[in-house]
């Protein structure tokens, strides 16, 4: 294990669960880069499938053209928009890639290669096969997983999107002059600077409750911080029982089924936000050991991992330098 990381266990009573991000309106520590005359603006509404929550310090609202950003981003990469750059490359057609898609293809290599295949995003087939839920998953056959493992050329980026639309409003508030904000899309977040009260935000790790229908919520940990870049992936509602093994909804690309791992959720800090979302993605796969192998081989990277132990009890485990 690196000199600079640590490893550490802590035993958690209750049944298998996992985490999610909340934003948390608590009070934090008080910065020295408070905040100006400008007005916080907040816009809130629902895109890609989930929702945003958007706060920002500016003299004049951004909402039009984080609207604007948020169409463009469709027309690159929605797998719903048939007129999307994804769209009309997975139905065979010749276009040019814009430059969405290519940072999106480019980060999705850059971790698919160190986490050996656990981040692949040609594994739309195999996802699509399976059902949301698994609900075709009697009608999976060997044979029917040994041909889509076969089909590259079908692209799906839904388990990096979020935190890479995160990642293009926290360049549009740059661009715009904008120090302090909090962009959170589906839980994936990326902030700067404080909050309107001159407080550095807060960001809550949801205690993981096993909970189908999402009405439990507590919170386990806070993070206070003024600058991050932070995305989950879990598996909290989407699961199910197998032999009596719990399966995953994380799709395993280099088998073709879902994963089979003691890891239930990956909290991970980066560089960018599309580079934790992917990495997330990937430590699901992975399973703890390797994800946090992973994590500790990767510079300005941090983890916080919750796991299912034999006892069935819950575990933590983090990296050295993840800000709790």
């Amino acid at each position: 294990m690196s000199d600079n990381k640590q490893k550490y266990k802590i035993a958690l009573t209750g049944v298998l669960a996992v985490l999610a991000l909340l934003l948390l309106a608590l009070p934090g520590k008080k910065e020295s880069n408070t905040t100006t005359n400008d007005t916080y603006f907040q816009h809130e509404g629902n895109v890609f499938g989930t929702y945003y929550n958007i706060r920002y310090e500016a003299n004049h609202s951004l909402e039009e053209v984080i609207l604007q950003r948020f169409t463009e981003f469709d027309n690159s990469l929605s797998t719903f928009n048939p007129q999307s750059t994804i769209s009309v490359l997975n139905q065979g057609r010749d276009t040019i890639w814009d430059a969405y898609f290519t940072r999106m293809y480019d980060e999705a290599q850059a971790v698919c290669k160190p986490s050996h295949g656990a981040l692949e995003i040609r594994v739309a087939p195999l996802v699509n096969a399976w059902g949301f839920g698994f609900k075709n998953k009697e009608q999976v056959t060997p044979e029917l997983i040994d041909s889509l493992l076969q089909i590259k050329n079908i692209l799906d980026a839904s388990a990096i999107a979020k935190g890479y639309a995160c990642d293009v409003i926290a360049d549009l508030m740059k661009e715009n002059g904008v120090n302090n904000y909090l962009v959170d899309i589906g839980g994936e977040v990326v902030l700067n600077g404080v909050n309107r009260e001159g407080n550095s935000w807060r960001i809550g790790i949801a205690k993981p409750i096993d909970d189908k229908t999402g009405q439990s919520h507590e919170i386990q940990q806070v993070i206070s911080s003024t600058n991050l870049c932070m995305a989950t992936s879990g598996n909290y509602r989407q699961y199910y029982y197998e032999d009596g093994e719990k399966r995953s909804h994380t799709i395993d690309p280099r088998t073709g089924y879902p994963a089979k791992s003691d890891l239930l959720s990956a909290t991970i800090v980066a560089p960018s936000c599309i580079r934790a979302d992917a990495l997330a993605t990937a430590c699901m796969v992975l399973g703890s050991d390797s994800a946090l192998m992973l994590i500790n081989s990767l510079p300005q990277t941090e983890c916080y991992l919750i796991c299912s132990t034999p006892a069935d009890t819950l575990c933590v485990i983090t990296s050295e330098g993840f800000p709790l």
